[in-house]
This record gives structure tokens, sequence and C-alpha cells, in this order.
């Protein structure tokens, strides 16, 4: 049984802001995947009533199952943008949820 990385996942409050929204709306027109505009749609939506990091967390994981299937570029694709999004929030470090070769 594989450890669920959503357990290992430090919670912190995340401060949402117009600059914040604006930016992931921005993201959001120039997204490289159906996935990763499906997941941004998702945290446009639910980010004000859940300004936390594990939500995102929760979200990111959902993404990256989607997503566990393909080959590798797509997956190094969607890491690496998963990690500007992160940046967008203010998060420093996905606790191991984009896997151990990420941050």
């Amino acid at each position: 049984m594989v450890d669920n990385p959503l357990s290992y996942v430090v919670d912190a409050p995340l401060f949402i802001v117009a600059r914040v929204l604006a930016s992931l709306r921005a993201y959001r027109a120039h997204c490289p995947t159906r996935e990763l505009e499906q997941l941004v749609d998702t945290l446009l939506a639910g980010i004000e009533a859940h300004p936390t990091k594990f939500w995102v967390m929760k979200q990111f994981q959902k993404t990256l199952e989607q997503v566990a299937d393909e080959d590798a570029a797509v997956r190094e694709l969607i890491g690496g943008e998963l990690e500007k999004l992160m940046d967008m929030l203010g998060i420093d470090s996905s606790d191991g949820v984009l896997g151990l070769h990420r941050r």
C-alpha cells in the first residue's frame, strides 16, 4: 500500500488577495493542458472559500492522478506548471505531493 502524500502536508493559511486571483486568471488564459485548465478553474472557484495549503495540494493531487498514465514528458510538464502555481499562491513546498524530485 502506497502512503497518501497528503498525509505529509503541513497545512498553512494562504493569503488570497486580488493580485493572486488575477495571476491565476492570467495563467488560465495560457494553460498548456486541459488538466491544468480544469485545475485552475477549480482553484478560482474554491480557493477563497478554502484558502489553505492542504486544500490546494488536494487539488494538485487530483490533477497528478489524471496524468499518472501519461508519458514522462507530460508528467514533467505538469509538475513544472504546478510549481509555477505554487509560486503564485505563496506555497514554498508541496511536502512530497509533487514527488521526491520536486519541491
